[in-house]
């Protein structure tokens, strides 16, 4: 009980100064189911819209904006590259070791349902250190915690 609100709180510091989040979707509820999933200090998740635009973001903007191994060759990749990346319509589950533990990156389109129609938002999320999850688990426990909050 006591890590579950410590996981609550946690969500809620590192989303305080975040956007808004997608229209139609309780924030708190985002931030717990999201927070709940994959919540760590060095984990940071984007919800972006088609254009590129953050509409939602977990962590603080130094999290999201640390250079980490992109895992796919040579080359460093930030979240907020990701998120990008992803708003144009790229999936990225994959991970590698990284100078500071795993590295885990996860992109890709927010499943159709709930406020979200199809291809109108896309994910972003990367972990780095000794309990990072590989990337395929960010991406399950994420569509998994987005689907829960009603996106």
């Amino acid at each position: 009980m006591r890590w579950a609100a410590s996981g609550l709180v946690l969500a809620l510091v590192l989303s305080a100064c975040a956007p808004k989040g997608p229209p139609g979707i309780d924030k708190a509820a985002l931030n717990e189911a999201v927070g709940s999933a994959i919540g760590d200090p060095n984990t940071c998740v984007l919800i972006v819209e088609r254009g590129g635009d953050v509409v939602w973001r977990m962590g603080t903007n130094m999290t999201c904006a640390r250079t980490r191994p992109s895992c796919q060759g040579e080359g460093s990749l930030t979240v907020e590259d990701l998120g990008r990346l992803a708003a144009a319509g790229e999936t990225r589950n994959v991970s590698c070791p990284g100078p500071n533990g795993l590295v885990g990156w996860a992109a890709g389109p927010v499943p159709a349902g709930g406020a979200a129609r199809e291809g109108q938002y896309a994910y972003a999320a990367g972990m780095v250190g000794e309990r990072a999850l590989p990337g395929r688990e960010i991406a399950r426990r994420l569509e998994n915690a987005l689907a829960k909050a009603g996106l």
